[in-house]
């Protein structure tokens, strides 16, 4: 059903596209009429790539689990033994007594079959405090000299004091559940298997009021009664629940796990596992190829520093060698990124052709971000991070990655280019509403013959593809994150480092208005603009048409709706009953 109705609503999109290009050009007006057909377009580019993503459910079936290493490897000559993995709890100033309840957790990992577990914290904090709770739980404690790479440095220092066969990737606030090795370990006994990421579950967000109670609070039995017959209507309301949309289902069991097909799910860090051999073979790949490539350099550099043809053997050998001294080894790559960069570089070994999976069921909890502060450092970074890869590797011209998986990443990499043309659909209402200028020739029952079966086939497809999972709460911060989103791109462009900020684990107190001031403008100004245009139209002046009327106004009222959830989540705070059951550690275990 999925297959036929995105088949159907892209025939219906390419459609009225077309319809768009060929004879719906505002001519008298087309410093408005091109932009805003070009963001049309560029956005159904968008939604061809997502429908790619999604089109298919097929995933690598889980094999039984290993008994020993050999069962995990086609050499013959790996000895007999029990299989063995390293967990890292990667640290930097997170409270100790928050690392403690995930070493804890890491403990109590259960496996059948015999296992050499070792349980390590990578403390770049190198802080004492650190170092006694990892001695008093009895786990072994890294650290550096220094802060080179971050998180990826923290983790490619570990791999050089660490031999497990594979490599359970922590946060400082994750809790893996006990069967988490019993469930991915069994993919492994596929050698070209180079790691599994897990879906998550954010233990702290909010469950919120149901909408009844809600009421019942400010109106009493009357506000009871309306929240009754509004859910007996529309069905369940929960009020506050998850102010963020930070719930990961959605990205997991549809986005990341449907990429299974094409082999192209990548590594999100935390909740992951990886095969020790592949990443430290892929590292020394790519370490040779940067080696031979600067030794290319310098040699001829000093071809035409010296005007000789040729370089002797014994020179050549010595820059060889300086080259490998600069160069870095970077098992994971110094990246904020690191981890989706890490993907690609494995993803791109044709000559082992690495394989990846996204296991489908939560195997670990997490704390999410939990004020608008937080969240706007994270996805920050997200963007940030995302659209530097772009800029300076772009997956698209990587040799070695195939066309589907190309079109994955490609996916990933275009839709943080949105606010683009996220701008300009936020704004068009706003201009039509205040001049009366049109961006099309003219809002026709042609305009709506052709636009009406692709928006309403286009929904029907979202909702049986995201069957389960609310696509409305991600659709609006997606485009409401146009400010931050911009701020990112812009940041790219101008060629600045994207800094390696780590999410903040405690909640900021306060509330962040001036995150949302555009947001904030946007909608006011799209309401006056909705009280001007109607005005106009009351008054009959020239390019107030009624069916311009509604199509701008279901348009810019629509956009105003979007961006009140971020609007409401500044100035968002928690429910003082539920913080505390965070505090004591009494919520239960599994959504």
């Amino acid at each position: 059903m999925w297959q036929f109705l995105c088949a159907a609503s892209l025939v219906f999109g390419a459609w009225y596209i077309g319809w768009r290009w060929l004879y719906s050009i505002n001519y008298d007006a087309l410093w408005f009429s091109i932009p805003l057909l070009i963001a049309e377009t560029g956005s159904f580019l968008g939604l061809v790539l997502f429908t790619a993503n999604l089109w298919s459910a097929r995933s690598p079936v889980r094999a039984p689990l290993p008994v020993t290493v050999r069962d995990c490897t086609d050499d013959a000559d790996v000895p007999d033994r029990p299989v063995s993995v390293d967990v890292f709890f990667a640290t930097y100033s997170e409270d100790p007594e928050l690392v403690r309840v995930g070493l804890q957790a890491a403990k109590k990992l259960t496996y059948p079959y015999p296992i050499d577990l070792r349980v390590h914290v990578l403390d770049d904090g190198k802080r004492p405090a650190m170092e006694a709770v990892a001695r008093e739980e009895g786990v072994n404690y890294l650290t550096r000299s220094d802060n080179v790479g971050f998180k990826a440095g923290n983790l490619r220092n570990a791999m050089t004091s660490t031999s497990g066969d594979f490599i359970l990737i922590c946060d400082a606030d994750m809790h893996p559940f006990p069967t988490f090795l019993e469930e991915t370990l069994g993919y492994f006994r596929d050698p070209k298997v180079a790691w599994v990421q897990t879906p998550h579950w954010f233990y702290d967000i909010p469950p919120g009021v149901p909408l009844p109670a809600a009421l019942g609070r400010r109106l009493g039995a009357f506000g009871r009664g309306v929240g009754k017959a509004f859910e007996r209507v529309f069905g369940p309301v929960q009020v506050g629940e998850d102010p963020f949309a930070n719930d990961p289902q959605l990205f997991f069991d549809v986005i990341l796990r449907r990429r299974n097909w094409a082999n192209a799910s990548f590594c999100c860090g935390a909740g992951s596992i990886h095969r020790r051999e592949a990443v430290m073979e892929a590292a020394l790949r790519q370490w040779s190829d940067q080696v031979a490539a600067a030794a290319g350099r310098n040699e001829k550099a000093a071809r035409q520093l010296t005007g000789e043809q040729a370089i002797t053997d014994s020179i050549s050998d010595v820059m060889r060698w300086q080259s490998a001294l600069e160069e870095e080894f970077q098992p994971y790559k110094f990246h904020v990124s690191e981890d989706i960069y890490t993907s690609i570089v494995l993803h791109s070994d044709r000559e082992r052709g690495w394989k990846s999976v996204l296991h489908p069921v939560v195997q670990a909890r997490m704390l999410s971000p939990n004020d608008l502060l937080s969240w706007t450092i994270q996805r920050f970074k997200y963007a940030g991070g995302t659209l530097d890869i772009l800029a300076h590797d772009n997956p698209l011209f990587r040799r070695g990655l195939t066309l589907s998986q190309k079109l994955m990443y490609g996916s990933t990499f275009y839709s943080y280019l949105s606010p683009l043309w996220n701008i300009i659909f936020l704004i068009s209402p706003i201009v039509f509403l205040f001049s009366g200028v049109a961006p099309v020739s003219g809002y026709s029952l042609d305009f709506f013959v052709h636009i009406a079966p692709f928006l309403l086939l286009n929904e029907l497809s979202q909702l049986v593809a995201m069957w389960g999972n609310s696509n409305a709460k991600g659709r609006a911060w997606y485009l409401a994150m146009f400010p931050l989103n911009l701020q990112a791109l812009w940041a790219v462009v101008r060629g600045k480092k994207i800094s390696f900020p780590v999410t903040p684990k405690d909640r900021q107190v306060g509330t962040y208005g001036r995150l949302v001031r555009w947001q904030i403008a946007l909608v006011v100004i799209t309401m006056a603009g909705l009280a001007w245009g109607w005005a106009a139209y009351g008054m009959g002046r020239e390019g107030y048409t009624l069916g311009a009327m509604i199509a701008n106004t279901l348009w810019g009222f629509s956009n105003a709706l979007s961006m009140i959830p971020v609007i409401r989540a500044a100035y968002w705070q928690p429910d003082p009953e539920f913080e505390a059951a965070i505090v004591e550690g009494a919520l239960p275990e599994a959504s």
